[in-house]
């Protein structure tokens, strides 16, 4: 893919918008709901990341323009060593582009998929990295709202880090939320409750976490509930089912789960102190989880991108406009402006035009620039400040 987009030769004023012609399109890796991934290397620095794209029309005609945008949001107020951290957002006239940390890892689904099952030493160092993960989202008033092993990434040593806020949402301190959002399997109990008494808060990632630790151990989640499940059979179960622990589990493990899972939100285990003060973790280094100073022990395969091979297939012969063809679509479309705007509709048109205006433009680099500037000019005032109070207390002692 990357071999139609190479840009090595061209030179970018500093000053230039970060855009699509600054990466070197490498090879596709996912899809979600509305968007696909791909390798990229930034042309100046050779630094390789992840860009998801979204397509504008796609995303207006599904209606999830508020979610993309709503996720660009929130990404660009968080950087943490266990989340998937945004590093750049533009856009052009076919797609929404956001670049993010590349984890060659693979996400846990995968690793699932390939039938490894994780050991309890594995899982235990997941937990704590997890932990931190939630406990910096909720310091800044997040709900991910949708923990799962197909959201969390490893990085080539095999620590995590949780991707996909595209259902997140900010939780004023002490409010809750009635909104529904999530994957069922992963969704905690009081999300089910009747219409008008759904009330939750940052608890249901907590629930998440525990699903998932219970899945990574056993290959299989503790309920009978999947996507299709009805939310009244949703309920049933969690009425009715016993969560069952191999006996070869510890029984710290399983402690920890029954805290994690608990149906009462009340009682459950729902901040970093609930799991740092549980005696399973309590002698855990956390200043060490926190600077990945514990080596984790399952390693992903090094060499590969420990992902479907089929996404690139499917980018290359079954894509109708695929990212690598980008540039010659587009030159081509500045020639035939207004043949291919007569094609939309006007309300359609309308809606992609409010999206190219609200866009929100991120550069993380440029951004961490610009604090650096502001500080070292803050230090300079306040030191000339300091040099003249000096001098006036020498006139005055005079």
């Amino acid at each position: 893919m990357g071999a139609n987009n190479s840009s090595k030769t061209l030179v970018f004023d500093a000053n230039e918008e970060v855009n699509f012609n600054h990466f070197e399109i490498l090879r596709a890796i996912g899809k979600g709901s509305f968007g696909k991934v791909c390798v990229v290397q930034k042309n100046d620095t050779k630094k390789m990341y992840a860009m998801k794209y979204m397509n504008k029309q796609k995303c207006v005609e599904r209606n999830e323009v508020r979610n993309v945008f709503k996720e660009l949001q929130i990404m660009q107020g968080l950087e943490h060593p266990f989340l998937v951290n945004l590093w750049y957002s533009f856009q052009d006239e076919e797609d929404m582009f956001m670049v993010v940390d590349l984890l060659l890892g693979g996400d846990l689904r995968y690793h699932l998929q390939q039938n490894i099952r994780f050991t309890e030493a594995s899982v235990k160092l997941f937990i704590c990295e997890l932990a931190l993960a939630l406990d910096y989202l909720q310091s800044n008033h997040i709900i991910h709202r949708d923990i799962k092993p197909d959201n969390i990434l490893l990085d080539e040593q095999g620590h995590v880090h949780v991707t996909d806020f595209n259902i997140a949402t900010f939780v004023s301190k002490g409010t809750k939320i009635t909104t529904v959002a999530g994957t069922k399997p992963y969704m905690a109990p009081e999300m089910f409750y009747p219409r008008g008494q759904i009330c939750y808060s940052f608890s249901v990632d907590w629930w998440s976490l525990g699903v998932t630790t219970y899945e990574l151990l056993r290959g299989r989640r503790p309920f009978h509930i999947h996507s299709s499940t009805a939310a009244t059979d949703i309920v049933h179960v969690f009425h009715t089912a016993t969560v069952t622990f191999p006996p070869a589990w510890s029984e710290d493990i399983i402690s920890l789960l029954h805290k994690l899972m608990d149906r009462n939100p009340e009682e459950r285990f729902s901040c970093l102190a609930d799991v740092q003060d549980f005696p399973y973790l309590s002698e855990v280094n956390w200043d060490a989880v926190l600077q990945k100073r514990l080596l984790p022990e399952f390693t992903p395969m090094k060499g590969r991108l420990n992902c479907d091979p089929t996404f690139e297939l499917e980018e290359m012969i079954l894509e109708s406009k695929p990212l690598h063809k980008k540039k010659k679509r587009l030159a081509k479309r500045i020639k035939d402006t207004g043949k291919s705007r007569s094609a939309l509709n006007g309300n359609l048109q309308t809606h992609l035009d409010s999206v190219e205006r609200e866009f929100i433009v991120f550069n993380r680099e440029k951004s961490r620039q610009d604090l650096n500037e502001n500080q070292e000019n803050l230090t300079v005032v306040q030191t000339k400040e300091e040099d003249e109070d000096g001098k006036n207390n020498n006139l005055q002692q005079l």
